[in-house]
């Protein structure tokens, strides 16, 4: 069964989508099976999407996804391009060493959806058991603080994660 789409990706990406206008170029990184870029590309943007894993990319790549531009790339040494994305979802990958290329590839005005797992999961018995895959308390927050931060959030239940949608100075 497929994973339904994050309810924070759900809420905001219609209000980025009429903030960005005609500027819609968007970055699902670590997409797995694609199900936040099918509904961005349900509400009309250019979808790029990368994953690791080539069978998440196969499976992504139907129905309203089958020309976007999706590739299978190693996320741990993968070079974004500068100022090319006006927003960039991020669900369920922690990766700290990619912080600056992902702020980087946001355009001046551009959003980033981010939403991860943090130590708190660790009370649930379930999901990424690594401190290199769970966020410090405030930690995302921190990444983002020098943007406008229109969401951020740090939950416990059901799943213990950090959520923040901000929006990268003109």
């Amino acid at each position: 069964m497929a994973q339904p789409p994050s309810p924070v990706v759900v809420r905001w990406l219609p209000i980025v989508r009429k903030q960005v206008g005609n500027r819609r170029d968007l970055l699902d990184l670590a997409m797995g099976a694609g199900r936040h870029a099918k509904l961005a590309a349900e509400l009309g943007f250019r979808v790029f999407g990368v994953d690791r894993d080539l069978s998440r990319v196969r499976r992504a790549k139907t129905g309203l996804l089958r020309h976007a531009a999706l590739w299978v790339d190693d996320l741990e040494v993968m070079q974004l391009p500068p100022q090319r994305f006006d927003l960039i979802i991020c669900t369920n990958y922690l990766q700290r060493t990619i912080w600056p290329a992902l702020r980087a590839a946001v355009r001046p005005g551009g959003f980033v959806i981010y939403e991860t797992f943090t130590v708190g999961q660790l009370l649930h018995g379930t999901g990424p058991r690594s401190p290199d895959f769970l966020l410090q308390p405030l930690e995302l927050h921190g990444v983002f603080a020098d943007w406008e931060l229109c969401h951020n959030e740090e939950r416990a239940k059901p799943a213990a994660v950090a959520q923040v949608v901000a929006r990268k100075p003109e």
